[in-house]
């Protein structure tokens, strides 16, 4: 695989990059991206792809499940970077559909990481849980699926109000928070938040 991405890397190069070459010189001279995108690192979705957003627009965090915790500190410096010192406008957290981080809970893993870093969404399941019928049809089960994805989205914008540096950026009027959901089978974007 390693040389398919080499090779794809040249055709970009002889032909995206140098039909665009003013741009990604203006690249080279640092980042100033708008919005801080904070998105799952499921395979299948290439945000700047399915944006259609020009490279050095968005300074990209994924993780698997597209989780904002409070207590990780790759995360958190990321946020610090984005909000201090790149002085993004806008923060995105983006779920979408057949997410498998969110099939995880309901899961009993038996891995050492992945139960751990997937406790930032059980709060999402949770709340879907309380307020619907166990499903009984494969359909139901799918329309549950969506609904903590949806509800995961929520969850995590509420875990970034819990950062002071991004309370203070709301109320300085320097940044506002948006919750998206990307539906693999559509291609499309929603706003949830």
């Amino acid at each position: 695989m390693i040389e398919e991405l080499l090779k794809g890397n040249v055709q970009f190069s002889e032909t995206v990059f140098k039909e665009n070459i003013g741009q990604y010189r203006d690249l080279v001279t640092g980042e100033k991206p708008k919005v801080l995108w904070i998105g799952c690192s499921d395979a299948r979705i290439q945000t700047g792809h399915i944006t259609n957003a020009p490279p050095g627009s968005l300074y990209i965090h994924r993780n698997m499940g597209n989780l904002a915790p409070n207590h990780d500190w790759n995360f958190a410096s990321i946020l610090e970077n984005a909000v201090v010192h790149l002085k993004v406008e806008e923060i995105v957290v983006c779920g979408h559909s057949d997410c498998s981080a969110i099939r995880a809970l309901d899961e009993d893993l038996q891995d050492a990481y992945i139960p751990l870093w997937l406790s930032d969404a059980r709060e999402a399941k949770k709340r879907v849980d309380s307020c619907i019928a166990p499903p009984r049809t494969p359909n139901e089960r799918q329309e549950r699926w969506k609904q903590i994805e949806i509800e995961n989205v929520r969850l995590q914008v509420e875990n970034l109000l819990t950062f002071p540096l991004v309370k203070k950026a709301i109320n300085n009027g320097e940044i506002k928070i948006y919750g998206l959901y990307y539906n693999l089978s559509t291609g499309l974007l929603s706003r949830i938040v």
